[in-house]
């Protein structure tokens, strides 16, 4: 007898399950997607790195990602399904960055997009803050108005980002993503989520660059009343840059006040309000 005969067959890997229900913050939408398991990004406020995902692993958050595996056949599959129990809203990712660097090779972001254009969702809201996201405006397109892509601008100071967001991309790049995806008749909003120190000018940028904006705050915005973010010690860290002052809800309430003041009635969101569908 042939050996490899008598050996017990190889049970195929169980396909990736990519939409989960969604709960808590996320409450309004049906389903989390979330293309990859970790994020190189690894912002230093992410709420994320106070969840079992990252603080069960070994590597620091922002130092490890894994693409999920896709395979068209078992998504098309899992997504037919979703569509056929009733309404699908879908907030595009909650623990990861869908257009990280590691999408440049992966391309599971467009893939699983490529998918849900042939038979639309109601809703996709796509959070990023990577310009990447313009290489993907055709298929944002075949969504029409029931896609809006959110591109997180939390200041407009690069000297802050570098300290507390150091590998997340420049803000001038952020911006003409911003502008372009508009320019393409894409729906668009800036995520000034959680806001952070910036200058007087930032709320007349916003009101210069785009036509609706959500607000959010350490305090309000983290999913447990700001008590990751008080694990994370993001107190000491304003403290370090000499901003200790901002760091308080008044802030952004009064940066909301500013942008009320510059934008239409109806175009600028406070917390989860703005990123429902």
């Amino acid at each position: 007898m042939n050996a490899s005969a008598s050996e017990p067959a190889k049970k195929k890997p169980a396909a990736v399950r990519f939409l989960n229900p969604a709960s808590g913050y996320l409450t309004g939408y049906a389903y989390t997607l979330n293309p990859y398991a970790g994020c190189s990004f690894g912002c230093s406020y992410c709420y994320v790195r106070r969840m079992p995902i990252a603080m069960f692993r070994s590597e620091p958050w922002g130092e490890w990602v894994e693409p999920k595996r896709f395979e068209a056949d078992a998504f098309r599959k899992e997504w037919r399904k979703a569509l056929a129990k009733g309404e699908v809203t879908v907030f595009m990712s909650s623990a990861t960055d869908p257009y990280q660097p590691a999408e440049f090779k992966e391309g599971v972001t467009r893939q699983l997009l490529e998918i849900m254009a042939e038979e639309p969702p109601q809703f996709l809201l796509v959070q990023t803050r990577s310009p990447l996201v313009l290489r993907d405006i055709e298929l944002f397109k075949l969504l029409g108005d029931r896609v809006r892509i959110s591109v997180t601008l939390e200041t407009d100071l690069e000297t802050v980002r570098k300290k507390l967001t150091p590998d997340a991309p420049p803000l001038a790049a952020r911006l003409r993503a911003i502008r372009e995806l508009r320019e393409a008749g894409i729906p668009v909003q800036a995520a000034v989520s959680p806001l952070l120190p910036c200058s007087d000018r930032f709320a007349g940028v916003i009101a210069a660059t785009v036509e609706r904006v959500v607000v959010d705050d350490f305090f309000r915005g983290d999913g447990s009343g700001g008590k990751r973010t008080a694990q994370l010690k993001m107190a000491d860290r304003y403290r370090e840059l000499g901003h200790e002052a901002l760091y308080t809800p008044q802030t952004a309430d009064l940066f909301l006040q500013q942008l009320s003041e510059l934008m239409p009635q109806g175009k600028v969101y406070f917390g989860q309000q703005g990123f429902l569908p």
